[in-house]
């Protein structure tokens, strides 16, 4: 997937970026107490990042909304 897909999909999913250090994207949800760092590697996301973010989708039944489907 590339980065920017990565990066549409956690702001379609209510994450917003809350600050960039280097390459890492750090993002916050406003009912989550993770945080979630995205990195592109070659334009793409990394692969276990990717894995965190569908972990944590599922661990609090995050959804994407109906018009971004």
């Amino acid at each position: 997937m590339s980065f920017t897909d990565a990066q549409r999909l956690v702001v379609a999913l209510g994450f917003t970026l809350d600050r960039v250090q280097g390459s890492h994207h750090i993002y916050r949800h406003p009912d989550i107490g993770e945080r979630l760092n995205l990195q592109p590697r070659g334009g793409n996301a990394k692969p276990y990042q990717l894995r965190q973010v569908l972990q944590i989708m599922e661990r609090n039944a995050l959804q994407l909304p109906e018009d971004t489907k």
